[in-house]
């Protein structure tokens, strides 16, 4: 079986949905003749015609609106942002629509938004951000970003299958720069489940998205100077799967925290907070965090790459709390 790419995966994923499901369909920016900015939905026009694969306006917010009222109708959409910074012009139809549905009236919204997420391609401030944080913040919403092959095409038929909103963050660094094999077959990866993706024994890093990628190269380091990484790849950051977390942090008692949004009001403080209240006795150094500093993303790719996280960070605090 051939190997296939990050996009690819996401792009079999939604294809079969919509082989399985006739009440699935996809709408957004030129997803219909132009096939996707980055060519994922290349194809489906052809083959699920206008119907299901629907050319929409420059408007976020008509965008996610329609889509949840197809949601409430009995359909099941696929919205894509052109890219995640521009979900925050439908802020408000997914903050105070689609996620308080559920709650006012027991409806379900079983929508998802994608939105290619992220730095690493010199895309600038308005294309290259990490906005998971907003969705994380609001009750009712489902958030998963997955940083594998298998992951990615898992991840997004189990949200599309899901009765409530999920926002499916993709990374494009990663669009093309993975490939694996994956299994054939109709399987989904489970909403909600952290995996272990490098298991050991002196420091757990916690992190998603692009970034484990960047912990599995530090933690092969680290491993000839007697250092063992376990790296923890959340895969869903709502609902969070604290049990591994804990677990995790039980087992290395030293944590490292890692993720590419700027660093105040990231995902690495919620995460300190739950370690702090429910293992500080299993702690044996201070929970560390590696994080993009506070700042718009830099289109500058020198400065690009002085923001972003790299592995010799994660391989530096690891020494430092190695011999703490």
């Amino acid at each position: 079986m051939a190997a296939v790419t990050y996009l690819e995966a996401i792009r079999q994923g939604i294809w079969e949905e919509m082989e399985r499901d006739s009440s699935v369909f996809v709408l957004g920016e030129d997803v219909g003749l132009y096939g996707g900015a980055f060519k994922l939905t290349e194809g489906m026009l052809e083959r699920f015609g206008e119907d299901r694969v629907v050319d929409t306006p420059i408007s976020e917010s008509a965008i996610v609106g329609a889509a949840i009222g197809a949601a409430l109708m009995g359909m099941r959409p696929i919205a894509e942002m052109q890219f995640a910074d521009f979900i925050s012009c439908a802020f408000d139809q997914i903050t105070n629509f689609a996620a308080k549905c559920r709650y006012r009236w027991g409806a379900g919204v079983p929508l998802v938004i994608r939105g290619p997420s992220g730095g690493g391609i010199h895309g600038g401030p308005y294309h290259s951000q990490n906005p998971e944080m907003h969705y994380v913040h609001t009750p009712g919403l489902k958030v998963v970003a997955p940083s594998t092959v298998y992951d990615a095409k898992g991840l997004i038929k189990a949200a599309i299958r899901d009765e409530d909103p999920v926002i499916y963050f993709e990374h494009k660094f990663l669009y093309r720069r993975l490939k694996e094999e994956l299994p054939e077959g109709d399987w989904t990866v489970p909403i909600g489940k952290a995996d272990i993706k490098r298991a050991g024994s002196d420091i757990s890093v916690i992190t998603y998205g692009a970034m484990v990628h960047l912990a599995l190269e530090a933690a092969a380091t680290l491993a000839n100077d007697g250092i063992e990484l376990e790296v923890v790849d959340l895969r869903t950051l709502v609902p969070l799967d604290k049990e591994c977390i804990l677990d995790s942090v039980k087992k290395t008692n030293k944590v490292i925290l890692l993720h590419e949004d700027v660093r105040t009001g990231g995902m690495a403080g919620e995460l300190a907070a739950i370690i702090a209240e429910e293992a500080f006795e299993y702690l044996d150094g201070p929970i560390m965090r590696i994080t993009a500093p506070d700042t718009p993303v830099p289109y500058s790719p020198p400065l690009e790459e002085f923001f972003l996280p790299k592995t010799s960070d994660i391989i530096r605090v690891a020494r430092q709390l190695a011999a703490y």
